[in-house]
């Protein structure tokens, strides 16, 4: 344990790992601050200190974890024209789907938590409205050097792909880690192609 009034080095992440452990372990219903904290070996208290409340906290993590996730998809568009389309498609997507579900559902069960976190999408906030709008670039890209064909609808290629992802992270259950591939293997293939 933390000894009281000592910084703690890169807090946020740590109490973040720490509630993912605590979801992957025990559920949804088992994620408290009090376990939070225990689970990262800090003061009871530190969590309502950094944030308004469970809630607030919640939201954070899945916008932190959605932020690293599209910054991840942003590269996307500066492979175009190395290895393959199918590849770096199949990349973006277990991007995605590394997600925790159990750690995204937190924000549909918890309604303050997803009000919040709809607001920073609404306001900009990186999440799968980025990783579509950078798989659609990505795609726009490669068709400039004919990897991709010209008469692919890329925005609704990037919709589908992204909507794909988005269904099966909202519907895995919490248990099924990581969430299989096969199916988005067989989706990247059906709108462009063999690899």
């Amino acid at each position: 344990m933390s000894p009281r009034g000592v910084a703690i080095e890169d807090l946020r992440e740590r109490l973040f790992a720490a509630a993912e452990r605590v979801v992957a372990g025990d559920g949804a219903a088992a994620l408290t601050s009090r376990a939070v904290t225990e689970e990262a070996g800090c003061a009871k208290g530190v969590l309502h200190a950094h944030f308004a409340g469970l809630d607030e906290f919640v939201a954070d993590l899945v916008l932190h974890r959605f932020a690293i996730t599209a910054a991840a998809a942003a590269d996307l568009p500066s492979r175009a024209g190395a290895g393959t389309v199918h590849g770096h498609l199949a990349d973006v997507a277990s991007t995605v789907l590394a997600l925790d579900p159990g750690v995204v559902g937190l924000a549909v069960t918890r309604p303050a938590a997803a009000r919040r976190v709809r607001e920073a999408w609404q306001a900009g906030a990186p999440g799968f409205t980025a990783v579509q709008t950078a798989v659609g670039d990505y795609l726009r890209a490669e068709q400039g050097l004919g990897r991709v064909p010209d008469g692919l609808d890329v925005d609704s290629t990037a919709l589908a792909l992204v909507g794909t992802l988005h269904h099966l992270l909202m519907t895995a259950p919490t248990d099924a880690r990581p969430i299989t591939t096969a199916q988005v293997e067989r989706l990247i293939t059906a709108l462009v192609g063999t690899p």
